[in-house]
C-alpha cells in the first residue's frame, strides 16, 4: 500500500473539488511524480467504493534533448549563419563546426548563404542576406511555454521529423467521490485470526472483500523450446501419413555410409575438412557388410547397374573414415539396406528428424550443428508424379498451399538401390528440409543464433505460445 500521508493527501484534494480531478493535476499539487499518485489510487481504489478513478489518455509535443539545446541557443543554421564572417569562410572550417553539417544545408535552402567553388584558396561559403529570423527556435520556444496549440499541424510534423519534437501520451486517472467516501484512512483486515475471534473484535473491524476473480500464483513448469514445438508439428504430420521413425541415435557415421553408399564419389569437395569433422578417435570403422562394400567399390571404379560409374580407383581408407553425419540420409541409406535383407520385400515410408553436423562458418543463416527431416518412400513403379504427390499433402498439412522452394527432393537412383540387394522395379522418393528454417519464419527469427546457441534469450522461451502451423 502506499504511504498513508499520500493517500489522505489524495482524499483532501478530492473531497475539495466538486465533479473530480486530474491525477496529473493532484501530483502538481503535491509536488511528488505521476507514477506515486497512481499508486495512491490504486491503493485507494483496494479499501473499497471510497474514490472512482476512471483512465484516461491525452497527448501533447514535448523538446526532445535536441530541440531543448535549440530553443536556448538558436537552430543550427542560425548558428552555421552567425558563424560565417563579412569576408566569408572556409568550407572546411565551416564542417569543423559543432552544428557545420546540418546548419550548413539548411542554411542553403533558406537560402540564407551561398557556396562559391571556384573562390581562389578553396570553396568559400558567403552570407547573403544580411539578418534572419530563427523561425525553428520560436517555434519550439511556444511548444515549451505550452502553446503547440499556436502550431499548424505541418510546422509540427516538419520538427517532429527533425527530431526536435516528439509526440508524448499521457495516461492518468480523473478521480472522483465513490460511494463510501471519507478522508480517513481504516486499515481493512486481510486475516480473521483466533485472538479476533476469542476476543469478539472481529465485530468492529473492517475486513477486505476477498476478489474470488483475482489471478492466482502461476505454477513454475517446464517449457518447450520453439524448435521442439516445430519440431512435434512435423513429427506428427509424417506420423498422420502413415510413416514409421527411423532410429537416429548414431551421430558418428563411417564415410562408407554417409557418402559412398549414396554414390557420393571420394574426390567430392563435400569430403573434405572445410565441410565436414572428421573423428580422430576413433578415426576409422572396420564392421561393413563386405558384399555390400564390394559392390559399391565397383559401381564407383567401374560402373553397373546401368551406371558408368566414375572411373578412379575406390579406397577403403577414405570409406573407413569417421565422420559426424553431415545428413540423415546416412541413417535412410541403412534402413534401406536393410530392407533389401528381408526375404520379401514391403512396401516401406520413413522419416526422421534429427541433427546433422557440418563445418560451416557460423553467420545468421548458418550453424555447424542442425536438423534435418527427412521423408523416403519405398515401393514398386514410384515416380516423379507420386514425389509431388506425397509433397503435396504434406505441405498442405503445413498450410502451405501452392509450390515454394523450402527444401530438396527427388527419385534415388538405381546404381544406389540396386546394390543394397533391392528388387529390380523398386523405386524410393524422398524429401528433406531443415527445422531450423520454418521455425524462424514462423517466429519472425532473422538471425538462426537467437534460435539455437548461447546467444538464445529464454524469455523467448518462455513466451512462445504453442506453436500452431495455420492452414
Amino acid at each position: 500500500m502506499a504511504d498513508t500521508g499520500i493517500l489522505e493527501s489524495l482524499l483532501r484534494l478530492v473531497d475539495k473539488v466538486d465533479g473530480g480531478i486530474d491525477s496529473q493535476v493532484v501530483a502538481s499539487s503535491l509536488g511528488v511524480d505521476h507514477q506515486v499518485v497512481v499508486g495512491a489510487v490504486k491503493s485507494v481504489q483496494a479499501l473499497g467504493e471510497v474514490i472512482e478513478a476512471e483512465q484516461r489518455s491525452s497527448k501533447h509535443w514535448e523538446l526532445t534533448g535536441e530541440g531543448q539545446e535549440i530553443a536556448e541557443q538558436g537552430s543550427h543554421e542560425a548558428r552555421v549563419f552567425k558563424a560565417i564572417p563579412e569576408e566569408g569562410l572556409s568550407q572546411s572550417q565551416l564542417m569543423k563546426l559543432p552544428s557545420g553539417k546540418v546548419g550548413f544545408s539548411k542554411a542553403m535552402s533558406n537560402k540564407w548563404i551561398h557556396l562559391d567553388k571556384g573562390h581562389e584558396g578553396g570553396p568559400r561559403v558567403f552570407r547573403m542576406v544580411e539578418s534572419i529570423e530563427d523561425a525553428v527556435r520560436k517555434k519550439l520556444q511556444q511548444v515549451q511555454m505550452g502553446h503547440s496549440s499556436q502550431l499548424e499541424e505541418k510546422e509540427k510534423n516538419e520538427l517532429k521529423k527533425r527530431k526536435l519534437l516528439t509526440e508524448v501520451t499521457v495516461k492518468s486517472y480523473w478521480i472522483t467521490k465513490g460511494s463510501n467516501f471519507s478522508t480517513i484512512i481504516t486499515k481493512q483486515e486481510t486475516e480473521l485470526t483466533p485472538e479476533m475471534i476469542a476476543s469478539g473484535s472481529w465485530k468492529e473491524k473492517k475486513f477486505k472483500p476477498y476478489n474470488f476473480d483475482a489471478m492466482g500464483v502461476a505454477p513454475d513448469s517446464g517449457h518447450l523450446h520453439p524448435l521442439m514445438k516445430v519440431r512435434t508439428q512435423f513429427r506428427q504430420i509424417f506420423l498422420e501419413m502413415g510413416f514409421t521413425e527411423m532410429p537416429t541415435n548414431n551421430f558418428i557415421e563411417s564415410s562408407f555410409w554417409n557418402f559412398d553408399s549414396l554414390s557420393q564419389p571420394q574426390q567430392h569437395p563435400a569430403r573434405d575438412q572445410h565441410d565436414t569433422f572428421f573423428l580422430s578417435d576413433p578415426a576409422v570403422a572396420h564392421d561393413f557388410p563386405q558384399d555390400y562394400l564390394e559392390r559399391v567399390k565397383k559401381v564407383h571404379s567401374e560402373g553397373g547397374y546401368g551406371s558408368q560409374g566414375y572411373k578412379y580407383d575406390w579406397k577403403i581408407e577414405e570409406a573407413q573414415k569417421n565422420i559426424l553425419r553431415t545428413h540423415t540420409t546416412a541413417v535412410s541409406a541403412r534402413m534401406l539396406y536393410k530392407l533389401a535383407q528381408q526375404e520379401e520385400f514391403t512396401p516401406v515410408k520413413y522419416f526422421s528428424i534429427d541433427r546433422v553436423f557440418r563445418n560451416e562458418t557460423l553467420d545468421a543463416t548458418h550453424l555447424a550443428e542442425f536438423h534435418q527431416i527427412e521423408g523416403v518412400v519405398a515401393d514398386y513403379g514410384l515416380t516423379l508424379g507420386d514425389l509431388m504427390g506425397v509433397l503435396h499433402q504434406f505441405f498442405t498439412k503445413l498450410g502451405l498451399n501452392k509450390w515454394v522452394e523450402v527444401g530438396n527432393s527427388g527419385v534415388f537412383r538405381p546404381e544406389m538401390l540396386l546394390p543394397m540387394g533391392l528388387p529390380e522395379g523398386v523405386s524410393v522418393i524422398a524429401w528433406g528440409l531443415s527445422l531450423e528454417r520454418p521455425t524462424m519464419i514462423k517466429y519472425g527469427i532473422n538471425n538462426i543464433r537467437e534460435l539455437v546457441g548461447h546467444k538464445v534469450n529464454l524469455q523467448m522461451v518462455y513466451d512462445s505460445p504453442v506453436c500452431r502451423l495455420d492452414s
